[in-house]
Formats: structure tokens, sequence, C-alpha cells
């Protein structure tokens, strides 16, 4: 795990902007894009120079910093213009940074362009700055410590790194295709930067065996950064063997000798990569120190930094990999030179073919390329950039493509006039002047003469939906030119439609060997590429159409014989060929129609070819690369002094004038046809606009027509719901109505079973007061009877008492027939209480069945009455049980003081009885008690039926007041008859 002094923050700061169109509906917003996290900005407004204020960071460690500097992970910035009513989105540009340029030194904002910016008028930047941040506080010095000031510098005149600042940056000047690095007034001197990778070897070595590398991965190539373009060689598919041709990259820098040695001490080593797709294999770093060195002379010759170079695998593969021994290390050869430029070089960033020994002289051509079309001429426009071009800014290509194109024509001017006083002075002294300066190429004895003609015929059977301005380029170096061939103007091309190309004839002449023609026609198609051109947008790759010009090998031969009697074979093939995409290889863009045509001319005649020295620099026709050059043996010196008309400057002189009077002719004939197709489009575009505005005015009678419909239509729907309204108005009054009177005879019968009921309870509550009446009489008799049965037992007190006296002349038999007749009473008292009680259990039974119907009465009542009923029902029932609750209390009270009083009695009786007995008596004792131990267990017995009863009638709970008296009841009569 990385330590806290590790943790960096990489701070994007995003100040202001400017060249933004004012537009008050839109908002812009930045949006950054780093190792896969996205952060972004607030809106701001969309005016001339909307101020952002924001900085964005993202958390990494050194580690991981460095790893993302080795494969160069890019920090894109998105600029978006937000619609702020819709919020649909649209990419206004965007801004691709290095991460190798940013510094933990606080670094001074930068203007940086908006690339593939939607604003063509005026191109829009950001003001922003970078920089790396940690996150460890810094340590707070020591009070002990103390620092030695610094020494004032010296009297005398600024040095000229005194005036620099402390990051130089190299800043691209597109209008002048160079870097100027420092201020422009130190800048007096022009530099040229190239890079050369020639060689590589042992490459396997970085290929673990554990690797697999994807099918679409097809080559491999070298990749490296050069002032911040990105330059990648031609791929080569061989890793054991690495065959590719050393290529060169030059970069024009204007500075002075002291500030580019400042300049170059502060960059970094150059890194060098071997890729395969988007994986690095191995990468290796050249130092620049040496070209920074003091010692360095500039001024008289080149510093140069070259070099075999151990490729190190990356540390993700390292350890896969075994330990090499010096001798199988994979090593890449690299030249890198710095020097001042003496002569006008190339632009920025083009690549040339290199190698440090004089390559090998190959066959040059008979005669010069001639064409039927004005593409050969230097190109006046920049050629399409390669699809495999690897730029950050699409821009500055462009830029730099038309710098390119500009100083092109102005070499092939400075060549023309070169060519044509060196032939003058040539006519003027003899050829043997010519020959002491002049390189001599030589030609196999064997080469023939061939004449190769294309002829593109028309376009047709378009796929796209939408039109093409549609440009064919076609280049074929086997024939003497590298130069791209192009046909113009474009030509507009639609579905179902065939548009022919004008102009599109060219004719090659060159020299090669029979054998050496077959082999390059049946290994290298002609690839024919079609692009858009749109003058709003960037060209756009349509597709490539492969012609097999081994078919044309195969085709018929015809002899020909010319004026002078020369004999010469022709053949000739006439093909469509379909036009496909990268993406989408079997499915055919458009087709193309062509007329290929090949002449041998039999052996040629010159042996020995003298080129002078501007014809090496002439872009339209440079010399033929064939594959194989031809043999140093094979040359053949001159027979002997030829005449001054056969002379090659005499030819090259007079074929130059023709060539010049072809492209006056040629250049009046365009100038002629641009300005009747300048006409011509001019009143296209009057006629398309009629048409556009006759359009718009058609489809707005349309729309308006559309609209009213749907206005009657909207009427009518209206109308239709309002006659609807109504009716349902008028059938929720009818509803409401209906409901009304409902709810009356609903409310009319509700009063109605209301006073039925309540006279059915009145009805019962008069039966339950009779009921009382009843029982109250019953009581008043039965208490009749107890005062009776009292004023016996005084009377028969008052016998006893006589009974007394009267034993005591006979005890034995008045006690005895005393006892009898107290038992007689005894018995009878128990009778008539026993009936009593039954008579008293019956009611209760009656009453119990009374109170069964009466909840069954309830239950039915409350199913169908309503809920004013229920409460009504409620204090009914209340007032019921209160008053039964009342009654059954004062009743159990009573009861109760009857059986205290006949308990007192008895025992009074009891006391008398063994007062007057004594111990003789002591036989008859028990029968009281257990009279009164019956009697306890019978009324224990009725005040538990009592209870019983009350419950299953469902009208009374266990917490209902006379349930519980009862219960209370019960327990004291346990007790006492426990106690008895």
């Amino acid at each position: 795990m990385a330590s806290k002094t590790d943790q960096l923050l990489i701070v994007v700061s995003i100040l202001e902007g400017r060249h933004f169109p004012k537009s008050p509906r839109l908002r812009l917003v930045v949006r950054a894009s780093f190792d896969g996290e996205q952060l972004s900005t607030d809106p701001v407004e969309h005016r001339d120079q909307p101020h952002f204020s924001t900085e964005l960071a993202w958390e990494l460690d050194r580690r991981t910093l460095h790893q993302h500097r080795l494969q160069r992970t890019p920090i894109k910035l998105q600029c978006f213009a937000v619609d702020s009513e819709t919020k649909r989105s649209e990419s206004a540009g965007y801004i691709i940074l290095d991460l190798r340029s940013v510094q933990e030194v606080r670094q001074e904002p930068r203007w940086y362009p908006l690339l593939s910016s939607k604003y063509t008028k005026q191109r829009p930047a950001l003001l922003l700055s970078m920089s790396l941040e940690s996150e460890a506080k810094p340590s707070q010095p020591s009070p002990d410590r103390f620092r030695a000031k610094k020494a004032p510098p010296r009297q005398g005149p600024p040095a000229v790194t005194d005036l620099l600042p402390d990051q130089l940056e190299a800043s691209l000047v597109p209008d002048q295709g160079y870097h100027q690095v420092g201020p422009a007034e130190l800048c007096s001197d022009m530099f040229v930067l190239s890079v050369t990778v020639a060689f590589a070897t042992k490459l396997e070595q970085l290929i673990p065996s554990t690797m697999k590398l994807s099918a679409e991965e097809s080559g491999f190539f070298f990749y490296y950064t050069l002032l911040g373009n990105d330059i990648t060689s031609e791929p080569f598919d061989n890793l054991l063997s690495p065959d590719f041709e050393p290529e060169r990259a030059s970069v024009r820098i204007r500075s002075s000798k002291q500030v580019l040695q400042s300049f170059l001490s502060q960059q970094p080593s150059l890194q060098i990569h071997l890729c395969c797709g988007n994986h690095s294999l191995g990468s290796t770093e050249v130092s620049l120190s040496a070209l920074s060195a003091v010692s360095v002379d500039l001024e008289n010759k080149a510093a140069t930094v070259e070099g075999a170079f151990i490729l190190k695998p990356p540390k993700r593969t390292r350890q896969a990999l075994p330990a090499l021994p010096a001798d199988l290390q994979p090593t890449v050869g690299v030249a890198v030179t710095l020097r001042r430029e003496e002569v006008t070089s190339q632009s920025v960033g083009t690549k040339e073919a290199h190698s440090d020994p004089p390559p090998p002289a190959p066959p040059p051509a008979a005669q010069r390329p001639r064409s039927s079309s004005p593409a050969r001429k230097p190109p006046a426009s920049p050629p399409l950039p390669p699809p495999s071009s690897h730029t950050e800014s699409e821009a500055e290509s462009l830029e730099e493509e038309l710098q390119r194109g500009k100083e092109q024509a102005g070499q092939l001017a400075a060549a023309d006039l070169e060519l044509q006083s060196r032939t003058e002075a040539a006519a003027e002294g003899g050829a043997s002047s010519v020959s002491v300066s002049a390189p001599k190429v030589s030609i196999p004895s064997s080469a023939h003469h061939y004449c190769f003609s294309l002829d593109l015929r028309g376009l047709r059977n378009l796929s796209l939906t939408h039109q093409v301005a549609a440009t064919l380029r076609y280049s074929y170096p086997f024939f003497g030119s590298a130069a791209p061939i192009m046909t113009n103007p474009p030509v507009e091309l639609q579905r179902n439609v065939e548009a022919p190309l004008p102009q599109s004839y060219c004719a090659f002449d060159f020299a090669a060997l029979p054998q050496q023609l077959q082999d390059t026609f049946l290994r290298v198609p002609l690839v024919v590429e079609v692009w858009h051109r749109d003058s709003t947008s960037r060209d756009q790759l349509i597709g490539r159409a492969s012609v097999q010009l081994s078919h044309l090998l195969s085709s018929e031969r015809t002899r020909l014989t010319a004026s002078s009697g020369e004999q010469s074979w022709r053949q000739t093939r006439q093909d469509r060929i379909p036009v496909v995409t990268a993406h989408r290889p079997s499915e055919a863009v458009a087709e193309l129609s062509y007329v290929a045509t090949l002449e041998d001319r039999g052996l040629v005649k010159a042996r020995e070819v003298i080129l002078p020295d501007s014809s090496q620099s002439e872009p339209a026709a440079p010399p033929q690369s064939p594959p194989r050059p031809a043999a140093p043996g094979l040359n053949v010196a001159p027979l002997g002094p030829a005449a001054p008309r056969d002379t090659p400057e005499y030819r090259t002189a007079l074929e130059l004038e023709l060539w010049k009077e072809e492209q006056e002719d040629l250049f009046d004939d365009q100038l002629r046809r641009k300005e009747l197709s300048h006409m011509k489009a001019l009143a296209e575009e009057w006629r398309k606009r009629d048409r556009e505005r006759e359009a718009v005015v058609k489809k707005k009678e349309v729309e308006y027509n559309l609209l009213e419909e749907q206005l009657q239509k909207t009427l009518s729907d209206l109308e239709r719901r309002e006659k609807q309204l109504l009716e349902a108005e008028q059938e929720t009054r009818r509803l409401q109505k209906e409901l009304r009177v409902e709810h009356d005879a609903t409310q009319r019968e509700l009063q109605e079973s209301s006073r039925r009921l309540q006279l059915d309870c009145d009805h019962r509550a008069v039966l339950e007061r009779d009921k009382v009446r009843l029982m109250e009489e019953e009581r008043a008799r039965l208490l009749q009877q107890i005062t009776d049965a009292a004023s016996r037992y005084k009377q028969l007190e008052k016998e006893f008492q006589l009974y007394r006296e009267q034993q005591n002349v006979r005890p034995e038999f008045r006690l005895q027939s005393e006892v009898n007749l107290l038992s007689l009473e005894k018995v009878e008292l128990e009778r008539k209480l026993e009936s009593t009680t039954k008579s008293k259990l019956h009611y209760k039974q009656q009453w119990g069945r009374a109170l069964k119907e009466l909840a069954r009465f309830k239950q039915r009542e409350q199913e169908n009455a309503m809920t004013r009923l229920k409460k009504q029902q409620a204090e009914l029932e209340a007032m019921r049980l209160r008053y039964l609750a009342t009654e059954q209390k004062e009743e159990v009270h009573q009861e109760r003081r009857e059986l205290d009083d006949i308990r007192n009695q008895l025992n009074r009786l009891k006391q008398q009885e063994e007062d007057r007995l004594g111990p003789a008596s002591s036989q008859s004792g028990p029968a009281p008690t257990q009279s009164l131990n019956e009697g306890a267990e019978e009324h224990l017995s009725r005040l538990l039926e009592e209870r019983d009863t009350l419950l299953r009638t469902g009208v009374y709970t266990h917490e209902d007041r006379i349930i519980a008296e009862l219960s209370r009841q019960i327990q004291d009569a346990m007790r006492a008859r426990g106690g008895l």
C-alpha cells in the first residue's frame, strides 16, 4: 500500500473561455474523463467569455501515475452546450491533455483550442492549467534550524537563460509549420529535430509463452511522441526478422541555441514503445542530455544521439519472462539528430524513408509519367489524411497538410526553373559538362518499357441514405510516382443513380522487368479510396475498392503497330468492383466501373539515364522504387558521342517545354471549367433554394391544413363532450332524486321499526314489573311465615321453659316429648324451607329462560337495526342489568339475613339444650350440627347453581357485578363450611 506521502492529486483548473458565440438559451458544461472516472463543471452562461473557475481533481499514487505516463493515458475534456429547456446536450468540441506534461510545480494557465468544434466562424478555446499536488502536509521547519540567505546576484548584463521562464514549452505556429520555443525576440534560428528508427533485433523475447495476441491486432509497430505529435512506424508482421523501412520523423523548431539547449535539458527522455494494437510489448528511453550539452556546436555540425537501445518489457509481463543474457536482449536502433536548418525542409510531423548507407539506385522511368488529368499537378489543397494516422489534433493536422501542399508547390516551381537553366546550359556547353555532376542510373538490358493507363468510368448502386460528394484517390509507387492521384471535381452520387467520373483517366510510363511486373501485380493490388468531401466538415472515407491487376495479365493480348514501325502488345480489362468499408467488408457501399490497359512496348532503348539534381526534389514524378532493385552488374556504358538533339538533356528540355505548354492549356481549360462549374453551381443553388422555399411553403400549407382539420375535429369533440356532459348531469339529477326517495323510505322504515321495538320493550318491562311485584308479594308472604315461625318459636320457647319446669318432676319423659316435638317442628321447618328453595329455584329457571329468549331476540334485532337503535338498546340493557343486579343483591342480602337468623336460633337452641341436658344428652348433640352442615351445603350449592345459570344465559360475564358478588358469597360460604 502506498504511503501518505505518495498520494497525489492531479488538479485541472478550468478558468474561462473565449470566442464562444452568445446564446441565452444554452449553458456550457465541461466534462473531464480520466482512467474511467468522469467529473464535470457547473453550467455557465453561453457567452463570448464564459467563466468556469472550477478545479477538477483525481487522486492516485506515484506508481499509478508512472504507469499512466508510460501508457500515455490522456485526460479528455469535452465541452457540451446544454439546452436549458429540453436538457438536450450537444458537443461543442474537445481537448486532449498529455499527462506527462503535468509537473508538481504550479504552471501558468494556457489557452487550449477546442478540437472538432461545431463553431466554425471562430475557434473557441479554454484557459487551463494542470498541476500535481501532494496530499501530505508539508513539515513545519524547526525553530532551531536556520537557513543562510542567498548571495546577492552579481552586477552585469543578464544572461539569456535568466530571461527565460522556469518551464519552457514548444508552441505550434500552424500557418508557418514550425514549433517556437522561448520568447519571440530570442527566437532567431531554425533547427530541425529528427528521430530515426532504423532496425530492431530479438523482438520475439518480449512476448511470453502465456501471452495471447488478439486477432484484431494486426501487425507490430514502434510508437513515440515528438513534441506532442504521435508518431507510429509502418507495421510489420514478423518479430523473428523485422522487415521495415527505416523512417525518420522531423520537427522544425524556431529558437536559439541557448534557449533550445535549456528546453531539451528540461524534457524527459524520449520513450519508444513496441506496440501491438493497444498493448505495449516493450519500451526504451533515449536520453536527450547529449543534445543539450554546452560543448555541442550546432553552428557547424549536427548533434546526434544514436545506438542500439534495449527494450524492456512492462512490469505486468516482466515476471513471466526469464532472465536473458546480453546477446539475447531485444534492441532497437534509434538515432536522434539536432541540426541547424540550412535549406527548406518538410513541415511538422512528416515521415520520410532514411537509411545510413546509401540505398542502391532503382531503375528509373524511361519517360516522364504522362497524365490526361489535372489531378497529377501539385495539389493546391491538402491531400486526404491516411486513415491510420495517429494525431491528437485534427485541426492542426489539416493545417500541416495545407502547409505541406504549399511547400511542395514551391519546390516544384523551383525544380522546374533549375531544370530549365541546367538544360539550357547543357545545350550550350555540350553533354560532357553534365555527365560530370549529374548522377547516372543504370537500367537493366532486359527491362521493358510499359505504359499502364487506368480510366475510372463511374459509380453506382450507392447503399447510403444520404447524398455523397465522391472523390476518388489512389497511388501505386511501382509506376514511378508515390504522389496520390485524385479525381476532381467531386461528383454528386445518389441512390439508384449512376454518376460518371470526368477527368479520371491517367497513364503511367515506366521501365521494369517482366518477372518483376508479374510479381508486383500478383502481390500488390491497386486500392482506390472513395472519399466524401464536405465544405463544412472533415473529409470522410466512404470505402475502398481493390483493383486486382493480376486479372489484367491474364486477359487477351492484342498486337499494335505504331507509325514508326515499332510493335507493342496491349492488354485491356473492363470490370465492376464493389466498394467496401473496413468494418463491413461483406457489404458493398457502392460499385465502381473501370477500364485498365497495359501496353508492352518492348525493350528499353536507353541503357543509361542521366538525372539532373533538381529531378530528385520534384514530387510530381519521383523515381520508381520497385521491391527488388536491379543489380549493378547490368550497367552498360554509352557507345559514343551522340548528336546534340539526341542527348538526354535536350529531350528533357523539349519534354519540359511541351509539358509546360500542356499544363498552361490545361490550366486555362481548368479555369474555364471552374467558371462554368461555379456559374452552374450558383444557378443550381438558386434553383435549389427556390425549390426549398416552395417545399417549405407547401409543407407549411400542409401543416396548416392539418392544424385546421385538428381544430375542426377538436371543436366537434368539444360539442359532443358538452352534450354528453348535459346528459350525464340529467342522469345525475335523476339518480339523486331516486336516492333521496329511497333514503326517505328507509328512514321511515327505521323509525317504524324503532317505534315497534320501543313498544315491545315497554311491554316486556311491564311484564317484568308484574313479575317483580309478584316476587315482592311472595317475599312478603315468606317474611310473614318467618314472623309466624318466630312467634311459634317464642311460644315453643315458653313452652320449653314450662316443660323444663315440669320436667323438674319428670325430667326424662318431659324432655323426650319436647325433643320429639322439636324434631317434628324442625322437620316441618326444613320441609317449608326446601319448598321455598325449590320455588325460588323454579323462579330462577324461568327467569333464565326469559333471559335467554331476550338474548336471542336482542341478537336478532341487532342484525337488522341501525346504529342509533344500538345505543338505545345498550341503554335499556344497562338499565335492566342495573335493576336486576340491585334486585338480586337485595334478595341475596335478605336470604343471607334469614339464614343467619336461622343459624343463630339453632345455635341458641343448641346451647340451651346443652345447658339443660348436660352430659347426659351428649348422644343427641350431633343432630343440630349435622343439620347446620347440611344447610350450609345446600346454600353453597344454590349459589353455585345461580351463578352457573346466569353465565349460561350469555348475558352476564365474570366481570359483571352480580357474578362477582355471587362468587364472593360462594367463597364466604366455603369458608363458613370449613369453619364448621
